[in-house]
């Protein structure tokens, strides 16, 4: 309440999302209950769950004490809170932002930590390098949900410009009598998924699927798509 006009829905909404592992490249919170699921489900109500800072949320606000960082009024002029938090990992590359504001609208893919913080240190040690020389340790986007991103040409120009298409497919395993699919891409409703492809089949648009079934568990995703001889 003192930070946030908006009420505590919509505040439990993007906490919700700062605890989902197939969001969130690097989740920020740590959350104990239902908090939904890869299939469009809606958490469990605020008073059924519980949550803390993750290890990596930790690290954006490690050294908020030490004056780091300038502090502003927040809306009310009663608290001080920080004009940006004093993070010790780029958080906006890492797990991507979504967002609109007056006339602009961002949409900013997660990418992997490990290669974001090499071409940070390589970009600290060598100011003037080029993108390519950071495309040496971020090849493009790296989705939580894995899948397959494909065209270079579109991801070179996104680094370049900040606009580019990246295009996704799911990673599919090939066998004599069935596709098995075990990475879908990112954003996408697994439950919707499967059963646009279950009518396909009923509607006969490609002919030979016997059926799709979903077989994720907590092993990790899985649908099983049977085909005829």
């Amino acid at each position: 309440g003192k930070y946030h006009p908006h009420g505590d829905s919509s505040v439990y909404e993007a906490m919700v999302r700062m605890s989902q592992k197939w969001k969130m490249g690097s989740v920020l919170v740590d959350m104990h209950g239902n908090n939904g699921s890869q299939d469009g489900d809606g958490p469990a109500a605020m008073r059924y769950t519980e949550a803390r800072l993750s290890p990596a949320a930790e690290a954006l606000l490690a050294d908020i004490d030490k004056k780091t960082v300038d502090f502003v009024p927040n809306f009310d002029d009663e608290e001080y809170e920080p004009v940006v938090l004093p993070a010790k990992f780029p958080t906006l590359l890492v797990n991507g932002s979504m967002g609109m504001a007056t006339g602009y609208a961002t949409n900013i893919p997660p990418h992997n930590l490990n290669e974001i913080i090499a071409a940070v240190v390589y970009r600290i040690d060598n100011p003037g390098c080029s993108v390519e020389d950071l495309m040496g340790f971020v090849k493009g986007p790296d989705f939580p949900t894995g899948g397959i991103v494909e065209g270079l040409d579109e991801i070179k120009k996104a680094f370049r410009t900040g606009r580019g298409r990246i295009v996704m497919k799911s990673k599919v395993e090939v066998t004599d009598t069935a596709l098995i699919v075990t990475e879908i891409p990112f954003e996408v409703n697994k439950a919707d998924l499967v059963r646009k492809i279950d009518e396909i089949r009923l509607n006969k648009k490609i002919d030979g699927i016997l059926e799709v079934r979903d077989e994720s568990d907590r092993e990790g995703l899985r649908i099983v798509i049977d085909k005829k001889k």
